[in-house]
């Protein structure tokens, strides 16, 4: 597996994100559920434990007591994965210091708050919350799904370490997120013609960026060779320092198998 120069530490440029794991589809109510039902804390930590055994070795999880006390259990036990920590909505000035304590190896704020503040044009807001994880010690980053925040935070100088750029712009909606309002975010704005534009974003800044929703949440799964469009086409419009996020749901198949085949097929050119 390729890796990544990020934060000192050589990381994979396949990411397992942690929606899944907290039962957040971007899809439905019945799929919520689902991914509820099947992600108990064992099987978290086996997910992790797959991920590590074929080169992944970087998750993106929320900064939350449910992710950090299954992420104790996984390093417990003998797992090793570095954490990319998104701040809670829920908690976020008192979950910064907690998500410290579990040795995150970036912190990033969450997308849904960048969008919402900078749409407001509270653009002191989001250097204030900024500052404050640049006081934890770990390298910031700042997630956003407009890829007009990008242009912006590079053209004034925030001061950020790297981007998390989902390609599919769902703040075209005012939206929040779903851990304060308790509910599935559903019919969402997820626009084929948003990728081209992000993409252009994470090219232009020198930034490192970590690129999410590749796979639409489930919308270009329909068959294996969609799914590998999905992949081509990201590492085809993303800088070599630049790495995926993919949230994996092994409840069928062996997605983190299938997952690591592919990127490995793309970046190895075979």
């Amino acid at each position: 597996m390729q890796t990544i120069d990020f934060a000192g530490k050589k990381i994979s440029r396949l990411i397992v994100g942690g929606n899944p794991f907290s039962g957040n589809s971007h899809l439905s109510h019945e799929m919520n559920i689902d991914m509820l039902n099947y992600f108990s804390a064992a099987n978290i930590k086996k997910t992790l434990f797959r991920c590590a055994e074929f080169g992944v070795n970087a998750a993106q999880m929320r900064g939350d007591k449910h992710i950090m006390r299954v992420l104790w259990e996984f390093r417990n036990e003998g797992g090793e994965i570095d954490w990319i920590a998104q701040t809670a909505s829920e908690t976020y000035r008192g979950g910064l210091n907690e998500i410290v304590n579990y040795g995150p190896l970036a912190i990033y704020h969450h997308g849904t708050l960048t969008d919402h503040l900078f749409k407001e044009r509270k653009f002191d807001r989001i250097n204030d919350n900024l500052k404050e994880i640049r006081d934890t010690g770990v390298w910031v980053g700042l997630a956003t799904h407009m890829p007009e925040v990008v242009d912006y935070a590079g053209e004034h100088g925030w001061d950020v370490d790297f981007y998390m750029t989902c390609v599919y712009n769902l703040s075209k909606v005012d939206r929040v997120s779903s851990a304060l309002t308790g509910r599935a975010n559903e019919d969402e704005p997820f626009f084929d013609e948003d990728r081209a534009l992000m993409y252009e974003a994470v090219r232009k800044t020198d930034k490192p960026c970590l690129v999410f929703k590749i796979l639409g949440a489930t919308r270009r799964c329909e068959t294996p060779d969609t799914v590998r469009e999905a992949f081509t086409e990201a590492f085809a419009n993303i800088k070599a320092t630049d790495a995926v996020i993919v949230g994996m749901f092994p409840r069928d198949r062996d997605q983190v198998a299938e997952n690591v085949g592919i990127v490995n097929d793309i970046l190895c050119g075979r």
